[in-house]
């Protein structure tokens, strides 16, 4: 049979053992409901019902689709219908990709609502390098908290926050009580981070079309070694602007503005096109992006107050 859309005629059929109710039930003629039947009989290889004296019957092969036909009806209406997730039973794994300082300042949050939810979901946290952005599809990750200038194809995503970067050193640097000009910055040792997508590259490809280049005291790979060093030496590092503002409030740091022109960044929570629909990723992804979010606006606008602070 390839007409399925003669099926729910069928189950009426099958039911009432009424050709009259059933075309009343399902609004057609009689005569339609005969041809219906007609058409059925042919399918089937089989009359499916036949009559009886004043009444009809089924024929065995009418009774087994009578047992199976509502049972098989309700299996594909379900392919049809929105699913649902029971999050006590989800057992699944969630893949969260981003910067160490992530894992360190929002991690804990994250998973403190998860597990008030669905206390059987697990999440493996992978450090993100943005120059993977295009390779995503190919990824086991679920999602990225990443930077980035544009949405690639096959990404959904939702701005978080724009932030710019800043420059940071410890609260008895040299230059903690006055201004901190371009020479001051290029003629300083810097701490790098390689962790996390390199969020200082913008600084060196300006420099470099000014003919300037940055002193590397030490790279690091994680925010929190690079701020103990930081308190340790005369280094400066230039990160983002909410990232300061943060440790900053466990640190005596002073934040200066960049001495030279960058465009802000722009934060993201990306996701596959492949999780859209998905009622499990969509979940995980709407616990996870209003805390990151406020995360991020909470600490630049205390940031921004700690920048026009000289002393």
């Amino acid at each position: 049979m390839n007409n399925y859309k003669l099926l729910p005629a069928l189950i009426s059929i099958l039911r009432t053992l009424n050709l009259t109710e059933s075309a009343k039930q399902l609004n057609v003629t009689q005569s339609a409901m005969s041809k219906t039947l007609n058409q059925l009989r042919e399918d089937f290889h089989d009359k499916i019902i036949i009559r009886e004296a004043n009444k009809f019957i089924l024929t065995k092969k009418g009774e087994r689709l009578k047992a199976q036909l509502p049972i098989l009806m309700q299996q594909l209406d379900n392919l049809y219908a929105p699913e649902s997730i029971k999050l006590n039973q989800c057992k699944r794994k969630f893949t969260l990709a981003s910067s160490d300082y992530v894992a360190q300042a929002i991690l804990p949050s994250i998973f403190f609502h998860i597990e008030k939810e669905a206390p059987n979901v697990s999440i493996e946290y992978k450090l993100w390098y943005k120059n993977n952005l295009n390779k995503l599809a190919g990824q086991d990750l679920d999602l990225v908290a990443t930077i980035a200038d544009s949405i690639p194809d096959n990404l959904y995503g939702k701005l978080m926050a724009e932030d710019q970067l800043v420059v940071v050193f410890r609260h008895n640097h040299p230059k903690s009580d006055s201004e901190l000009t371009i020479n001051d910055y290029i003629n300083s040792r810097h701490i790098l981070i390689s962790g996390g997508g390199d969020k200082d590259s913008f600084v060196d490809h300006t420099l470099a079309m000014m003919d300037l280049h940055r002193n590397i005291l030490v790279t690091v790979p994680f925010f929190q070694s690079a701020i103990e060093l930081l308190i340790k030496t005369d280094a400066m590092l230039t990160i983002p602007l909410h990232i300061a503002a943060d440790f900053a409030q466990n640190y005596d740091l002073k934040i200066r503005y960049l001495p030279i022109d960058i465009q802000p960044q722009q934060y993201y929570l990306l996701w596959h096109a492949k999780y859209h629909q998905d009622p499990e990723h969509k979940w995980f992804r709407e616990i996870c992006f209003p805390l990151i979010k406020a995360h991020l606006e909470r600490t630049i606008r205390h940031g921004m107050k700690l920048i026009h602070t000289r002393k």
